[in-house]
């Protein structure tokens, strides 16, 4: 980053690299300590330079998520994740995209496997139909020893001056978003879901408040299933770490958690 708030044992920066730290303490589920790093594109690297954007994340357990793009063209990019656990990989996934003027399409293959003969590919489309109106449609195809099937899903979005409305149905059920800005301060926002699968439909409402003065940040969020819950971040000028209280309260389970956090960086 070119303007790193700070440089210590905790966080530090360069003009393109970012290194953080996180430790989590608690008495309900084992404590753990994560490691972050990030090399970044910087403003003068234009994308088709080739420069990588490198993620990379290490828990105290011994798991690992990186993640690498690669701007090979103005209009293509490449992406490759990686995902593992203290003795084995949980996924390996490709993905490669093209950006025409009005569409967007990427083809990604996860988790092939010769020897199980398995593999999962996503097929993804989006035309822009107007400026305020995106459509689409997603293949997904999967195949194992003991399976093999596809699910079809086509989706809508449609934007106004303020707000964001999504659809998307498809075999597998529907899946409904409504996002509202209504000012600079607040957003708010509603989702809903209907699994054919699970035979299960679900509604939330969330929203978040920004007090720029006190720098404080409020998310709030109310769902069908008796769930309520509140997060407050609170940063902690001129320090620069940021402070983090949540709560969520489960009316139907009976079931209350309280969390306190320091987020450095």
């Amino acid at each position: 980053m070119d303007d790193c708030p700070t440089q210590g044992v905790l966080i530090a920066c360069t003009a393109t690299v970012k290194v953080s730290h996180a430790f989590n303490l608690s008495a309900v589920a084992p404590s753990s300590y994560r490691f972050h790093a990030e090399h970044l594109q910087s403003d003068t690297d234009s994308k088709d330079t080739g420069s990588p954007m490198l993620i990379g994340e290490m828990d105290s357990s011994g798991s690992l998520n990186a993640h690498s793009l690669f701007h090979l063209s103005e209009k293509i990019r490449a992406k490759a994740v990686f995902q593992t656990q203290p003795t084995q990989f949980v996924t390996w996934q490709f993905e490669t995209e093209y950006r025409g003027s009005d569409f967007t399409a990427a083809v990604t293959m996860a988790n092939p496997d010769i020897l199980s003969e398995s593999v999962i590919m996503v097929a993804h489309f989006l035309q822009s139909v107007s400026p305020q109106l995106v459509l689409g449609g997603e293949l997904v195809y999967h195949r194992g020893r003991a399976e093999e099937g596809g699910i079809l899903t086509l989706a809508g979005q449609y934007s106004g001056p303020n707000w964001v409305a999504t659809l998307n149905a498809g075999k597998g059920g529907a899946h409904a978003s409504y996002y509202h800005k209504a000012n600079k301060h607040i957003q708010v926002g509603v989702e809903f879901e209907a699994s054919t699968r699970t035979q299960e439909t679900t509604f939330s409402f969330g929203y978040q408040m920004e007090l720029p003065e006190a720098k404080m940040v409020f998310r709030g969020i109310l769902d069908s299933r008796c769930i309520i819950g509140g997060v407050l971040e609170k940063r902690l000028y001129p320090l620069p770490a940021t402070l983090i209280m949540g709560a969520f309260v489960n009316h139907r389970a009976d079931k209350l958690q309280v969390g306190l956090g320091i987020n450095v960086g």
